[in-house]
């Protein structure tokens, strides 16, 4: 499978997802849209995968690739390619299937359980997602779901964490791939939005079990097999 990632900012990344597609043999590619790198051929790839990032949805006039990268989500899902966003990706996708995308009620930063929808059983990620999971989030936006997606989970501070659509685009507001490493550049970069509201850890709180990492990374190897059937 031919695997296209757009990333957002340096720190933000594949993570655990690298070191498990290279294993699995599949040829990987990316465009750096912070560096200005054009953007791929819709014949470059059979699985998008959209990354995180700080910037909202609609922040074209900082970042004004923001614009031709939702073409080509909207060209590529149209065109039958299986699409992963991943926090901004996730709402790349939402607003490009014409869902609303708004500021959250609450600033979700750290380890938060997730409850899973109960609709996913009849889809190829049947048995990937547990009922209930500790995931790691950083996001301050959210998403409506856009008409005919499934739901994916929920949190006590975000309504809406994920979604699929046509059982090959998914949607994941919440960070699966995310390593001690990766979380430690995270912080680096965002520390000025650790504010110690209620859903906002401490840096030693989100670091200090490397067990969960390892946790989460084993539900995003999941993910990837079934975005392989």
């Amino acid at each position: 499978m031919r695997v296209h990632h757009l990333q957002h900012v340096p720190f933000e990344g594949l993570g655990s997802m690298e070191a498990v597609l290279n294993r699995k043999g599949h040829r990987l590619s990316a465009t750096h849209l912070y560096r200005g790198e054009p953007l791929p051929p819709l014949s470059a790839f059979d699985l998008l995968i959209v990354m995180g990032g700080p910037m909202g949805v609609f922040d074209e006039g900082n970042h004004p690739w923001l614009a031709p990268e939702k073409h080509l989500i909207k060209t590529a899902i149209n065109a039958g390619k299986k699409v992963l966003g991943i926090c901004l990706g996730a709402q790349l996708l939402a607003d490009v299937l014409g869902a609303k995308v708004t500021r959250n009620p609450h600033r979700e930063i750290g380890w938060f359980p997730i409850t899973r929808a109960p609709r996913l059983t009849t889809t190829r990620f049947h048995g990937v997602f547990p009922s209930h999971a500790d995931v790691f989030h950083w996001h301050g936006d959210t998403f409506e779901l856009p008409d005919g997606a499934i739901p994916l989970a929920s949190s006590a501070a975000c309504t809406n964490q994920g979604f699929l659509y046509d059982d090959r685009i998914l949607a994941l507001q919440f960070h699966l791939e995310t390593t001690p490493d990766s979380a430690a550049l995270l912080i680096e970069n965002g520390r000025h939005e650790l504010d110690d509201s209620p859903f906002v850890q401490a840096e030693q709180e989100m670091l200090e079990r490397p067990d969960r990492f390892a946790a989460i990374n084993r539900i995003m190897t999941s993910v990837i097999d079934a975005l392989e059937k």
